[in-house]
């Protein structure tokens, strides 16, 4: 597994070479940065496709075969496993908390430094539970987890759902939801559905010129999305803010979620002055507002 930095038309040559000399490939990322992972027998050849394509960095080689050893040495724990977890990927040190005090078992993640299919994995089978849930929380991160889910089910025994959140905000509504009480396949069900039901958005700072869906930006623009898509242009991101808070809301809405990025991609008073807003504009709605501490998103939004 490494880090690849190149840009799109480059990086595309990767996995083409790589599907040639492994299996198990995966390939996210996006603006210059890639997540490159693939099971193969000739290292320096997988570095050397990434040479082609890039600058590969923090190149991290795992040895599958002292780990199916160590699997085989735990088979006879694994038929001690009992009960159900949940695991997450968190985009910031707040997320994190929340996650654990909500009772999952975290992976570090987000954009730009995704985890890898084995931290994931690490994380679903050393949470030892016999059932386990998995929320990506990012868009690239979903196949991640769905690899990492199909090698604990082939080599652990373990029955494990991923369910394709996109948004770190889709994640805590599907977690408010988990009932590890109810049977497996109902519990996924519900959380999947809640957080389809979530409608969410960010506000995030342009850091090259681009053209997106909602015209072109400048480095340093801020920049409103709606699931995932560019919807508007700005230069002040209380402004931006509020204008992708009434876009999700114009559906309606019982309670927004505000998640607060990190002091180096959030102004001081942000949070206090979207929550001011939507009291003013929106009085009869609830609110909850947190510090996730997130790079890259001075702010995500949900409304439920």
């Amino acid at each position: 597994m490494y880090l690849l930095d190149a840009p799109a038309a480059h990086a595309a040559r990767a996995p083409r070479r790589l599907a040639a000399l492994g299996d198990s490939l995966v390939v996210v990322g996006g603006e210059g940065l890639w997540n490159v992972h693939v099971h193969v027998d000739d290292v320096g050849a997988a570095v050397e496709a990434g040479i082609e394509a890039g600058r590969p960095h923090r190149v991290r080689v795992t040895h599958f075969a002292e780990q199916v050893a160590a699997r085989r040495t735990r088979h006879g724990r694994d038929r001690d496993r009992a009960g159900r977890a949940v695991v997450a990927v968190a985009a910031g040190p707040g997320l994190d908390r929340l996650f654990t005090e909500a009772g999952a078992t975290v992976v570090r993640g987000g954009p730009g430094h995704q985890p890898s299919s084995a931290e994931v994995l690490a994380a679903i089978t050393g949470c030892g539970a016999a059932e386990v849930v998995v929320l990506a929380n990012d868009v690239d991160a979903v196949r991640v987890a769905r690899a990492a889910a199909e090698a604990a089910e082939a080599d652990s025994g373990l029955r494990v759902a991923v369910i394709p959140t996109e948004a770190q905000v889709q994640g805590l509504a599907a977690m408010a939801v988990h009932e590890p009480g109810r049977s497996f396949d109902r519990d996924v069900v519900e959380m999947t559905a809640t957080a389809r039901h979530v409608r969410h958005g960010a506000v995030t700072v342009a850091t090259e010129r681009a053209m997106t869906m909602a015209g072109p930006c400048e480095p340093g623009d801020v920049l409103g999305m709606v699931a995932g898509d560019y919807v508007v242009v700005g230069d002040d991101a209380h402004a931006v803010a509020t204008d992708v808070l009434g876009r999700l809301l114009a559906g309606g809405g019982e309670l927004v979620t505000v998640v607060v990025g990190a002091p180096t991609v959030a102004p001081p008073d942000l949070g206090q002055r979207t929550a001011a807003w939507l009291a003013s504009e929106h009085p009869v709605v609830d609110l909850a507002v947190f510090d996730g501490g997130q790079d890259r998103y001075a702010l995500m939004l949900a409304v439920e």
